[in-house]
């Protein structure tokens, strides 16, 4: 097994890499809770969907781990179920079965383009300052979740966001838990993400803010009211209304995994000579994983942020990858357990990873006005507008026309050109 992941190649061991996917899962367990919920409000079956969600992830993240070797999580995306419940099937009065047909088409998409390496030029021919603010902005946008969830941060008519209730019983976890985990980090406790997860848990159960499991083992819901349902509703996509929604899949999810792919590569250190090694591969099992999950019933997967958490405490192959989708295994059965894993106790996680990734804002060349300007507006507009994609689109429209404006038109690759006239069209219509 060490020779298979290359532990020695990557200064890392079987325990490490075993704490590492414990961190990652706990991170983003909340999404075989949270997924369920909001694909039920478009009409789904909630048992079926946890079920998909956790089988979703299991393949995802072996695929990607096996055949990649890299250290994250794929599991469906946030954003993505977000709009195929409430802008797909509530806004547009979509069913959820077609719409559900339309992410296996977006899944279709993904993989030929992966096959095809078009999505492998793509990511190569981004600037390196790019993908270093490309990994920053993803570090300020996970550390402003994770202030969302603890309500440190809170909405204000006023001033948009503003502190919230320090004191509030569950705020008050969250910032004993962060304080743990930055104090156990800067004394050199490897592991201390983890171990602040735990003792934020545990705290929380002590004084009854967390509710102890009712029971530990669960019956597995079945997969029948979504399993399959893609197939009897393709002829049913060849509409002007759907095709736009499939390409807004294809759009949003490919550069919110061009993201995650190049922030979490990057803080593994792993990329090098501005290019990622088997990119290719790992774009492959982020596009089959989306055709399986569209299958099993759940919308549109994609590479996890969180994956930024086992990294962070020392995750750097594939190996990771293979814990996370073991414990997602084990969840299936276990599923009562999961309610004490509230965002209160992965805020502080999330926040401390943020901060290890907007490190690599020191590696971006602000001397220069042409990189520094729209290197700041891909950071800054990742967690004000909550999109990694829309970051992406700032820069890269922004970036071919500073150096356009220099005359320096040989400085910028053909494909940014070709991206910035696209994001500009994404914009307008």
């Amino acid at each position: 097994m060490k020779n298979f992941f290359g532990f020695t190649a990557r200064d890392t061991t079987f325990k490490r890499e075993v704490f590492a996917g414990l961190t990652t899962f706990l991170s983003i367990s909340y999404i075989l809770v949270v997924n369920p919920l909001i694909l039920s409000q478009a009409g789904m079956d909630r048992g079926a969907v946890f079920t998909a969600t956790a089988l979703t992830a299991i393949i995802g993240s072996l695929l990607i781990g096996l055949l990649a070797n890299y250290p994250i999580a794929i599991a469906p995306s946030m954003g993505l179920n977000s709009f195929f419940t409430f802008s797909v099937c509530i806004g547009m009065g979509i069913d959820w079965e077609v719409a559900l047909t339309g992410v296996f088409v977006a899944g279709i998409i993904f993989t030929i383009l992966s096959l095809m390496k078009v999505r492998e030029k793509i990511i190569n021919a981004i600037p390196e300052d790019l993908k270093h603010a490309i990994a920053s902005g993803i570090g300020f946008f996970i550390a402003f979740i994770g202030l969302k969830n603890a309500r440190i941060i809170i909405s204000d008519e006023a001033t948009f966001v503003t502190i919230g209730n320090l004191t509030s019983p569950m705020t008050a976890l969250a910032v004993i838990g962060l304080v743990v985990t930055i104090l156990m980090l800067v004394i050199g406790i490897n592991g201390g993400i983890f171990y602040g997860m735990v003792i934020t848990t545990f705290i929380g159960m002590v004084f009854g803010l967390i509710d102890k499991p009712s029971s530990i083992i669960g019956k597995i819901p079945s997969l029948e009211p979504t399993f399959g349902v893609v197939f009897s509703n393709l002829f049913g996509i060849f509409t002007p209304e759907l095709l736009a929604v499939i390409f807004t899949f294809v759009f949003v999810a490919f550069f919110d995994t061009a993201g995650a792919l190049i922030g979490l590569t990057s803080q593994a250190g792993m990329m090098k000579d501005n290019k990622i090694p088997n990119i290719g591969k790992a774009l492959f099992a982020d596009s089959s994983a989306g055709v399986v999950g569209a299958v099993l019933g759940t919308s549109t997967p994609a590479t996890s942020v969180e994956s930024s958490a086992g990294i962070a405490v020392g995750g750097r192959t594939g190996f990771t990858s293979v814990v996370i989708a073991t414990c997602f295994a084990i969840a299936l059965f276990f599923s009562p357990i999961l309610a004490v894993i509230t965002t209160e106790v992965t805020a502080p996680a999330l926040i401390v990873v943020g901060a290890l990734m907007a490190m690599q804002v020191s590696n971006i060349n602000w001397s220069k006005l042409e990189i520094a300007i729209p290197s700041f507006i891909t950071i800054i507009m990742m967690p004000l507008s909550s999109s990694v994609a829309t970051g992406i689109a700032f820069g890269f429209i922004l970036y071919p026309l500073s150096l356009i404006a220099q005359k320096r038109f040989k400085d910028v690759h053909p494909i940014m050109y070709v991206l910035c006239i696209l994001f500009i069209l994404y914009f307008v219509l």
